[in-house]
């Protein structure tokens, strides 16, 4: 098991430079998106317990992270939590790019709810 780069009191009480320097430092030290995606997700706890300043912290990171790197179950898992990282087109690619079987049967419902409808009977203006 890998050493983590911080203690549980570290991340809730360094200051955003320092978090971000060792936090990207860890990643290009292992590599390993899993973790550092947990890692940003304490800092969005710590923003949204009143950290204005980590309010995007390692946003170009986190991009890097969920556009160039695999799909793994731990960004799949806490992907909804980065949606404001993201503009709206980026976003839906993203969708499409982790969750790819959910996106085709939700096609593959609305086309076959369009072929039922074709053949139930439409109401029709009685005079």
């Amino acid at each position: 098991m890998e050493k983590q780069p911080f203690t549980p009191q570290e991340i809730f009480n360094l200051k955003l430079e320092t978090v971000e320097n060792r936090l990207m430092n860890f990643y290009e030290e292992t590599q390993n998106s899993s973790t550092t995606i947990q890692l940003v997700l304490a800092l969005r706890v710590r923003y949204q317990l009143g950290a204005e300043e980590f309010a995007l912290a390692l946003k170009d990171l986190v991009r890097y992270l969920f556009k160039r790197t695999k799909a793994s179950r731990t960004m799949k898992r806490f992907f909804y939590y980065f949606v404001d990282y993201f503009d709206a087109k980026e976003w839906k690619m993203l969708r499409l790019k982790l969750f790819p079987v959910r996106n085709f049967i939700e096609k593959a419902k609305s086309a076959v709810k369009s072929q039922i409808a074709k053949f139930l009977p439409t109401e029709t203006a009685v005079p």
